[in-house]
C-alpha cells in the first residue's frame, strides 16, 4: 500500500471516527454554531472594532489582516478547484452531513485556513491571545470535521495554509 492510499485510509478512519460522535444531538448543535464563527463576519467585525477604538494596534491589525485574507483566498481557491478532493458527505453513502457545505471541494479547508489566517494575526498584534485565537481556530476545524463535511487531513492544510499565508502577510506588512 503506497503512502497516500494509507494517509486516505487514516483519514477516512478518523473522519468516520469524528463523524461517529456527532450522533450526539448537542455536539451537532454546538458544531454548527461553532463553525459559523468562522464564516468570516466575526473577523471583519473585531477587525473594524479594533481599528476603530483601539489606538496603539488596532489600524495595524486590520491592515494586516486584510493583506492576509487578500493573499491567503485566491490561493486557497486555486488549491481547492486543482486538487479537486470530494466532501466526506459526497464520497460516503451512509451518512449525510449536518450542514450543506458552500462548494463542492474540501481540500483544503477555507474554515480552517481563513481561522488560522486570523489567530496568528491577532496572536502577532495581541500576543495575549495567542490560546485562545489558536484554541477557537481548533475549534472551527473540527466542527467542520463534525459536521461531515471535511476530512481532518482538510483542517491540517487549511492551517498550515492560514498560518504560512498570515506569516508572509506580517513579513511584507512590516516592511
Amino acid at each position: 500500500m503506497n503512502t497516500l492510499h494509507k494517509i486516505t485510509s487514516y483519514d477516512a478512519l478518523a473522519f468516520y471516527w469524528c463523524h461517529g460522535l456527532t450522533h450526539m444531538p448537542r455536539l451537532a448543535t454546538c458544531s454548527r454554531m461553532i463553525s459559523r464563527l468562522g464564516d468570516g463576519g466575526l473577523y471583519l467585525a473585531l477587525g473594524l472594532s479594533l481599528a476603530m477604538f483601539e489606538v496603539q494596534d488596532g489600524e495595524s491589525f486590520l491592515f494586516a489582516g486584510l493583506l492576509a485574507f487578500a493573499l491567503e483566498l485566491p490561493l486557497y481557491l486555486i488549491l481547492k478547484n486543482t486538487i479537486k478532493r470530494d466532501r466526506p458527505c459526497d464520497r460516503f453513502d451512509n451518512f449525510d452531513a449536518f450542514i450543506i457545505p458552500s462548494d463542492k471541494f474540501s481540500f483544503p479547508s477555507g474554515h480552517a485556513a481563513a481561522a488560522f489566517v486570523f489567530a496568528t494575526v491577532l496572536s502577532h498584534f495581541y500576543p495575549s491571545m495567542l490560546v485562545l485565537s489558536y484554541s477557537i481556530a481548533v475549534l472551527i476545524g473540527l466542527s467542520r470535521v463534525m459536521l461531515g463535511v471535511h476530512y481532518p487531513t482538510d483542517i491540517a492544510a487549511g492551517a498550515v495554509l492560514g498560518t504560512s499565508i498570515a506569516t508572509v502577510a506580517l513579513n511584507v506588512y512590516a516592511l
